[in-house]
């Protein structure tokens, strides 16, 4: 079952937008952005991942149904909805949803991409140790790569809201954490050792749409080093590809008290560009 609000099925008119989330996170987390830019004239949704259940404690119920989903999965599934809407989408993904949302772009499946604190794609070699304690839950137990994982309000803490309250981090951990698969960690830690890697991207695609970094500089999942070392990736191509910084911000800035500014941050960059 995939996860997706009947509310939040596209507008009749306007340019698409798909939101991709990243691990832990149920696409509902997502509601605020869509209402947002759907009153700025896109036509937005959020679809799960395969397996997602359609609510926060649908999949929580049911964590097989997430198990062992990697990142072809999750590739296959959000390009068989794209083929499915009647034009190109804006594609805005968080953390592994960036990722998805670069190997996209990349097939030329989308007008632009938008990947806030994307997790690191092949090629990219920094691996903070902040990086390495956000994961640690998955990675303990190699058995993990064929089961779906759930944090504990103090891993969530660390892993996404170090920079809010300990007050607002238990509400959001409460309000849309869901298990998820360890197979795709698995595939990004092996990438730089497999040339076949599902975490491959077609970095060097010259003709591709827009491509819009954000990394948090207080983020301990996907520190500002590694979005640093993945616009390095993009260095042969001559599509525009932008990185914004947000110094203080955590990985939990899509979805937290300031996500509004990210939120504006990306619609501010869509209309430069045109889009």
């Amino acid at each position: 079952m995939t996860a997706e609000n009947p509310a939040e099925n596209p507008a009749p008119t306007g340019t698409p937008v798909l939101f991709i989330h990243g691990l832990w996170l149920h696409a509902s987390s997502w509601d605020p952005w869509i209402a947002l830019f759907r009153e700025a004239g896109y036509a937005p949704r959020a679809p799960g991942w395969p397996g997602d259940g359609d609510t926060v404690e649908a999949s929580r119920a049911n964590p097989d149904g997430i198990a062992d989903h990697g990142i072809d999965d999750v590739v296959a599934h959000f390009a068989a909805l794209i083929d499915a809407l009647p034009s190109r989408p804006i594609l805005v993904g968080h953390s592994f949803g960036g990722m998805i949302a670069q190997k996209l772009l990349g097939q030329d499946r989308a007008l632009a991409a938008v990947a806030i604190d994307a997790a690191q794609i092949k090629g990219v070699l920094p691996l903070p140790l902040s990086a390495l304690r956000s994961t640690l839950p998955v990675f303990r137990n190699p058995a993990n790569r064929h089961r779906a994982v759930s944090l504990t309000a103090e891993q969530f803490r660390f892993a996404f809201t170090n920079t809010v309250t300990e007050q607002e981090s238990r509400a959001l951990y409460e309000r849309w954490t869901i298990p998820a698969p360890g197979k795709p960690l698995f595939e990004a830690a092996a990438a730089n050792f497999d040339p076949h890697s599902p975490a491959k991207v077609d970095t060097a695609n010259e003709v591709r749409g827009p491509l819009l970094l954000i990394s948090g500089g207080k983020d301990h999942t996907v520190p500002e080093s590694v979005t640093r070392a993945t616009l390095k990736q993009y260095r042969h191509s001559e599509a525009v590809t932008d990185l914004i910084d947000l110094p203080d911000r955590a990985h939990s800035l899509t979805i937290d008290s300031g996500w509004r500014e990210v939120a504006d941050t990306v619609l501010t960059w869509l209309a430069k560009q045109g889009l």
